[in-house]
């Protein structure tokens, strides 16, 4: 199976289609004996540790599977300290011993791998002579077969860590935080008589991105360095115009889409959604709510497939949250939820919101963590692609806040006055057209200017950006989720199955509510009043990565993850460093690449603009011509007045860069570019050396 297009349009197609690339439940069923294959569905299904005596025969039928897909390699796949993914490859060929060979994988080989650790990130825990580093298979997460054209490798999602124990990967202070949040919502629903078979957190990742013809990508230094355009202006149309959002998909954005679809599905990722977003050249794909270890590792898998079948038809994904100034950026809507198998979501209001004591009191833990945490939250959405969106165009801004809809926020005042005694339901909304049917009007309307919102039943975390990957923010709200849920049910406890038990769940969401309700905000998110009153209500408004990632080293947000047993101080403060190191390398990056465009290509075009104005108006006056003389001299003054202007914003950024300054070098490639633009609009079109934002945008259909 080298593609994965369908051969049929039929329903069966689809079912055989969908998650044949992994080694699933179902897949397991067919390749274990009933014994192992039970005890490795309630591993996946109820956690706990995997039982060792199983794993030789695991090992030896995922093998069979995998030779089966036309596999000759494994790898552990893992997510070091970066956004990225990492993979050694193994062949299951081993020597017989008589000249001969055999296919061979054992159990010791599937749990745990030896990739060398000494040049991942580590932020200080390891240093570069001390190599060995770990994998440890995750077998909540399906391994799976990553193709190519001529080539497919079982990938094992794994954990990662250093030669002493130290987490080094996204991967295991999520699963760390899972584990966290389910106990103390274990604890919360024991204390109103509910035991839950397993606590699940979850997550629906939407992920927003650019497509970039790729013949006009190849021409653009910044996009292949950085990601991001560091010049350009915007063209007349781009945006404004709101006719993208959702518009007719072009025929070749669309069999890209498809192909992106057909090989999700293969690898069971319940791919969903797909439409044009807002700005120009810019999509969105959106995949059903999983547990948020599955949700994550599928996420990234997204991404990789964007990025590889977007080659195929001559086009490059950008992942980048701000690809081009003054259009909307691209962000990644992690939609989040705590449910259990027998109630389903934790935060469904129900009917009657008001008087659903179990809904009112995880809103209320919510709310109460977001306040108490807001700069930790924001710290795990910090990288320098994302300061350039949060706050610009659709983005939400750098403040955190809540939005609960008109329906919740009338029970919250109901409450802080005296308890709630009623709840907005829905009503129905004629359309004044008789062929067309009468709808069902919700309680609550959508806010998108806000980082946090509640949408039904679920909240949505609009603030992550679109190339990061979701484990660490997901961990860190899990974390604080469970730090309010731990004071919940110790609140609440000692009044288990007492008769005053409701009057205490009351009591309680009532004084989290009023203690916290600073953060819930139902406004314009992007209004210069929601500035002011932020501030008046004392709420953070972090700008930048550098000022949001101090939080990571206060010694409460040490305590809070050494208490829940996500991170010990060391992995904590490495993470700090290295998010740090990541911010500085990037922005050096950014400024050196920026320099080699101005020296370069933007310098010799300007020069070149020069020389033919100057030759133009040497041949006029040369010829006697007056008729045009001063709209020549003219430009040429322009154009050499932004040109002495250029070669000084480069000497000025050159400098920055050897100073080693990281806000001094993005003062100076502001100015630079500002300078660059000018004389976009007005040096000759031929003589313009790069690709503008009018030819990028656009994507042609072939």
């Amino acid at each position: 199976m080298s593609t994965h297009t369908l051969t049929t349009d039929s329903a069966e197609a689809l079912e055989n289609l969908y998650g044949s690339e992994t080694f699933s439940i179902k897949t397991m069923k067919k390749y274990l004996s009933k014994t192992a294959f039970q005890k490795m569905k309630a591993t996946i299904e109820k956690g706990g540790r995997l039982d060792p005596g199983i794993a030789d025969e695991v090992a030896q039928a995922m093998m069979v599977w995998a030779i089966s897909k036309g596999a000759t390699h494994y790898t552990h796949w893992f997510q070091p300290l970066t956004d990225a993914t990492a993979e050694k490859h193994d062949s299951f060929v081993e020597p017989d011993g008589k000249g001969g060979m055999i296919c061979e994988f054992t159990g010791k080989s599937l749990i745990q791998g030896e990739p060398d650790a000494s040049s991942f990130p580590s932020g200080g825990i390891r240093a570069t002579f001390e190599a060995r580093g770990y994998t440890a298979w995750d077998p909540t997460s399906p391994a799976f077969i990553k193709r190519t054209a001529h080539t497919a490798t079982l990938c094992i999602p794994t954990a990662f860590c250093s030669y002493t124990g130290e987490a080094l990967d996204k991967k295991t202070p999520l699963l760390r935080a899972m584990a966290a949040v389910s106990r103390q919502t274990t604890r919360v629903l024991n204390c109103f008589g509910i035991e839950p078979s397993v606590v699940d957190s979850n997550l629906g990742a939407e992920q927003e991105y650019f497509l970039v013809d790729r013949d006009l990508y190849l021409q653009r230094p910044d996009l292949i360095e950085t990601g991001r355009t560091l010049f350009g202006c915007l063209p007349p149309k781009h945006q404004q115009m709101e006719d993208h959002y959702f518009g007719s998909i072009k025929e070749r954005i669309l069999e890209f889409m498809a192909a992106v679809d057909h090989e999700l599905w293969a690898l069971g990722v319940p791919a969903k959604t797909r439409h044009n977003e807002v700005a120009p050249g810019q999509f969105e794909i959106a995949p059903l709510f999983e547990p948020i270890n599955v949700a994550v590792d599928h996420n990234v898998m997204i991404m990789d497939i964007l990025q590889r079948q977007a080659l195929k038809f001559n086009l490059v994904c950008l992942l980048h949250e701000k690809p081009y100034a003054g259009v909307n950026g691209s962000g990644k809507h992690n939609n989040w939820s705590l449910s259990t198998p027998e109630l389903g979501s934790l935060l469904s209001p129900g009917k009657t919101p008001h008087s659903n004591l179990l809904f009112l009191t995880f809103l209320a833990s919510v709310i109460q963590a977001i306040d108490r945490h807001a700069d930790l939250l924001r710290a795990s959405i910090s990288k320098a692609g994302n300061d350039h969106r949060l706050g610009a165009q659709e983005a939400p801004p750098a403040i955190i806040s809540i939005f609960l809809g008109d329906q919740l926020m009338d029970i919250i005042e109901q409450i802080k006055h005296g308890g709630a005694r009623s709840s907005a339901g829905k009503t129905m909304m004629e359309l004044g057209v008789d062929t067309l049917p009468v709808l069902p009007k919700d309680a609550t309307d959508r806010n998108r200017t806000s980082p946090f919102a509640f949408t039904g039943n679920k909240f949505e975390f609009r603030a992550v950006g679109s190339s990061q990957t979701c484990a660490w923010p997901m961990a860190v709200l899990n974390t604080i989720v469970a730090e309010t849920l731990d004071e919940v049910a110790t609140a609440l406890e000692p009044h288990a199955g007492a008769p005053d038990f409701e009057q205490q769940v009351m009591s309680l969401v009532t004084r989290m509510i009023t203690s916290h309700d600073r953060i819930l905000f139902n406004g314009n998110g992007y209004s210069e009043e929601w500035i002011a009153e932020a501030e008046r209500r004392g709420l953070p408004n972090i700008k930048n990565t550098p000022e949001a990632l101090a939080v990571l080293s206060r010694p409460d947000t040490v305590a809070l993850f050494c208490k829940y047993g996500v991170l010990t101080e060391s992995e904590l403060l490495a993470r700090k460093e290295v998010q740090e190191e990541s911010y500085i390398k990037l922005i050096d990056i950014e400024a050196k690449t920026c320099l080699n465009m101005l020296q370069t290509i933007y310098a010799p075009a300007v020069a070149a603009q020069m020389t033919e104005i100057c030759g133009t108006v040497a041949s006029m006056q040369s010829a006697g011509i007056r008729a045009g003389l001063k709209a020549a001299t003219d430009k040429a003054e322009k154009v050499g007045s932004l040109y002495d202007e250029l070669l000084d914003r480069t000497a000025a950024l050159s400098a920055a860069i050897e100073n080693g300054c990281p806000m001094k070098e993005q003062e100076c490639m502001l100015a630079a570019r500002s300078t660059v633009d000018a004389l976009e609009a007005i040096v000759d079109a031929d003589l313009w050396p790069v690709p503008t934002y009018a030819q990028m945008l656009n994507i042609h259909s072939k």
